[in-house]
């Protein structure tokens, strides 16, 4: 499990994630903060950042707030099946 703090900017004209120097991303996303849609895209993004599926990422804390606690749970790459 990796734990980031995350800064959200919804109603951006183009999605990105910037890494900060200090360790959290900032992302921008095109979804506006109603209904949940920022949320679901702020997922979606992440999984395909992190390459796991969406069920592996988790809001800890801020759901209604552009500063959020976000948990990704990133399996080690060591696992090989026979």
């Amino acid at each position: 499990m990796t734990i980031f703090t995350v800064k959200v900017k919804p109603n951006s004209k183009q999605q990105s994630i910037e890494e900060q120097p200090d360790g959290s991303l900032t992302i921008h996303l095109k979804s506006p903060p109603v209904d949940g849609k920022a949320n679901q895209e702020l997922i979606m993004l992440l999984a395909k950042k992190f390459k796991v599926p969406k069920s592996a990422i988790g809001i800890k804390s801020g759901l209604s707030s552009k500063n959020k606690l976000v948990e990704v749970a990133i399996e080690p790459a060591t696992s090989i099946s026979p």
